[in-house]
């Protein structure tokens, strides 16, 4: 069963192994702020690999075409395009400084040679076209080689400019840029099924745009109220239906999931379906209403299926049945007595990502001390790796991790106290056909994939 569809037991067993495979960006102990990932994407067919930082930078990926003379060597990625998508600005009427930080790549499904995907910072959608050359034309009319004007007199004889090789060139040029729509900061864009629309969704509205207009989107959510006092909740994340172009869903801070159909109304304020799970009041604390806010939500490729992450766990819903989610896995549970001391150093209101793999039988989300959490949904397996450069030999297995949460700590065990809450994983992207994985961890790029081969 292992590596079909994306991974068949990737949550440990012994048919099942993860190894080391690459790893990107410095080694040094500083690690300045604009080179820490914000974003980390594969295109549709799993052979190109995006990154975006907080210095507004996209870096793309490209696998190689696997060795003739290896040829169950699995390809690696290496560096294709990068290019500076957002710069700071200024909005000079609310005196506020506009990061550059990505804060979301999504592809488009490609539809020629050229690969179009779009970049996000609080503000400013752009859809960038990322195109290779390797002609160039030679022998015009009207120019010389060097590119100087030639006088029209002296021309005596018609040239037909003829196409000659040269060293390949990748570019990134912005084809749009959809800006001016959002009040408050950015935090989803999604691409619909149509391939011709996409939403953007803030922390109290969604809107969703034609790809090829710029200077109009239409409002399809709006939970700001009247009174901005009375304002009890935020939009966390919002995407589309893989399959469905008229369903989207999106989460909010209070730890509920909404799905709105575009049909019912053009502004779709009353959801079709709410999804919540009822909440334990004996173990209601001051921090329930904080950690029960989902900072993702993902559908399955299949469409039948959601995945929500929330501070402790992640869920898994079925689009049929509101009431409760399928399955909830804890994440880091053993943190729930610390969670004091995670308010103070601000880490509780981290958010973190989730993703499936390519048959939707595995989950994926990051925890702290680089530590990563696989499920597998079929055996209720799971596993605890991480993203270290002590384990980065070329194909060395990973070792599972374990938190000892008390009491006699083992020797492989790690201690709780001993976590370090700096370095965490909130970024990961799963291949969407192959056992291969990408994680984001602060200002490197780690990819693993089966050992299979």
């Amino acid at each position: 069963m292992a590596g079909a569809g994306g991974g068949g037991c990737p949550a440990g067993g012994n048919d099942f192994q993860w190894c080391f495979s690459q790893v990107k960006g410095a080694i040094d102990e500083d690690v300045a702020e604009a080179d820490i990932i914000s974003t980390v994407e594969f295109n549709y067919s799993g052979d190109l690999l995006a990154t975006g930082d907080k210095g507004g930078r996209v870096v793309i990926f490209q696998r190689e075409q696997e060795n003739k003379s290896r040829p169950h060597s699995r390809g690696e990625y290496n560096v294709y395009s990068t290019f500076q998508s957002h710069e700071p600005e200024f909005d000079y009427l609310k005196s506020l400084e506009i990061e550059e930080k990505i804060n979301k790549i999504r592809w488009l499904p490609q539809q020629n040679a050229a690969h179009f995907l779009l970049s996000t910072n609080d503000k400013t959608i752009k859809l960038w076209k990322i195109s290779e050359r390797d002609k160039r034309a030679e022998g015009y009319n009207l120019k010389d080689e060097d590119g100087r004007l030639r006088d029209p007199f002296r021309i005596t004889a018609l040239r037909v400019p003829i196409l000659k090789p040269m060293d390949l060139m990748v570019e990134a040029s912005p084809r749009r840029i959809f800006a001016n729509a959002h009040t408050y900061h950015i935090n989803s864009i999604s691409v619909n099924s149509d391939h011709e629309t996409y939403l953007s969704a803030d922390d109290l509205r969604i809107n969703l745009w034609h790809l090829e207009i710029t200077d109009r989107s239409f409002n399809i959510v709006d939970i700001k109220p009247a009174n901005m006092e009375e304002l009890t909740e935020v939009i966390t994340a919002a995407e589309f239906h893989p399959h469905q172009c008229n369903v989207f869903v999106y989460s909010s801070s209070k730890g509920t999931i909404r799905l709105c159909d575009m049909r019912s109304s053009a502004l779709c304020d009353r959801h079709s379906k709410f999804f919540e799970e009822p909440e334990d009041p004996s173990s209601r604390s001051f921090f329930s209403e904080i950690i029960s806010s989902i900072s993702d939500v993902k559908f399955s490729h299949s469409g039948r299926y959601m995945m929500s992450r929330d501070y402790l766990s992640v869920k898994v819903w079925d689009l049929n049945m509101e009431s409760r989610p399928l399955e909830t896995h804890q994440v880091h549970e053993y943190l729930r007595s610390k969670l004091c001391s995670l308010y103070e150093n601000d880490c509780i209101f981290d958010k973190f990502e989730c993703c499936w793999n390519g048959s939707d039988s595995a989950i994926m989300t990051g925890s702290y001390n680089n530590f990563f959490r696989m499920f597998d949904r079929d055996t209720r397996r799971d596993v605890t790796l991480e993203a270290s450069r002590e384990s980065s030999k070329p194909r060395a297995s990973l070792k599972p991790r374990k938190v000892c949460t008390g009491g006699k700590r083992k020797k492989d065990e790690i201690s709780v106290d001993s976590l370090d809450f700096n370095k965490k994983i909130l970024h990961t992207a799963w291949h969407p056909a192959d056992s291969v994985i990408a994680v984001a961890a602060t200002n490197n790029l780690y990819i693993f994939q089966d050992k299979i081969n």
